[in-house]
């Protein structure tokens, strides 16, 4: 059950009260889109990124997009909400956005409706993770190249496939692959190879989720060369490291896949770098 409050179009209800009916589009055929954020002292981070990529992605599903769905506005009701909730020094927010009510595949009605939900975040989420994790390739399932693949869609029957199979697999995280058997993303991250001092991820043309802390890297100043190159898992077993970025855990390095065991020593320098840049 949701504990607290959350804010569903603009009002502050309890989280226990029915809002949805049978025909919610969300429900009926994941109609919709959502952000994941972290909001650390009453700051939503990375919010310019955030909404740029909710604009993107509202555009993309053809939504009537009100006036008011601004940052300023969603930040707005984001920080309040966390504050009602007694959560503004660190929490974790969901952005749900879905289609109103009526027809079928067919939609009568592009009015986009929003609940935004927040949970408490340990500030360990800040740390490096200690220990590497373990990832190997979720097979069952092919990610599509197209331009919906790169949208955080309410749609998420691949990702909750692959997350059961790394649980029963004593998996970290598992990899999913494109109609080109090359690497997409992961459960919950993008993903980035080390290999003689270059760093290089996927471009979104393979299929991955446009994350909100891979563009962030991308446009940062860093210390080493990143670039966009498509990836086998032959790239993998071959690299000197691997990490996972997303919005929530910042960067998370990879200690195995399958056989292959890899060091953390350019993860670290740029979780530094970021620890410095973005709180």
């Amino acid at each position: 059950m949701q504990v607290g409050l959350i804010c569903y179009n603009g009002r502050f209800l309890p989280g226990s009260e029915p809002i949805f009916t049978a025909d919610n589009r969300s429900f009926r055929y994941g109609d919709g889109c959502f952000e994941t954020m972290k909001v650390y002292q009453g700051q939503v981070l990375l919010s310019d990124l955030h909404f740029e990529r909710l604009a993107t992605s509202m555009n993309r599903l053809h939504f009537d997009v009100p006036l008011n769905f601004t940052k300023d506005y969603f930040t707005g009701l984001i920080t309040e909400l966390c504050a009602r909730n007694g959560l503004s020094r660190l929490a974790r927010v969901r952005l749900t956005v879905f289609r109103s009510n009526g027809g079928f595949y067919d939609p009568v009605d592009n009015t986009p409706n929003f609940i935004i939900q927040c949970s408490e975040l340990n500030r360990r989420i800040f740390e490096l993770n200690e220990d590497g994790l373990t990832i190997d390739v979720f097979s069952d399932v092919r990610k599509s190249c197209d331009k919906l693949s790169s949208i955080k869609s309410n749609n998420c029957l691949a990702y909750v496939m692959a997350s059961m199979y790394a649980r029963q697999n004593q998996l970290d995280e598992a990899i999913l692959l494109n109609h080109h058997n090359r690497i997409a993303d992961t459960t919950i991250a993008n993903l980035f190879v080390v290999r003689d001092g270059q760093i290089m991820t996927p471009p979104l043309s393979e299929g991955g989720v446009c994350g909100v802390m891979r563009k962030h890297l991308l446009r940062t100043e860093l210390p080493f060369k990143l670039e966009e190159y498509p990836l086998s898992i032959t790239d993998l077993e071959k690299a000197d490291e691997i990490f996972l970025t997303n919005a929530i855990y910042g960067i998370r390095w990879v200690g195995r896949f399958r056989n292959t065991r890899y060091g953390n020593a350019a993860a670290t320098i740029l979780h530094e770098v970021l620890f410095e840049g973005v709180i």
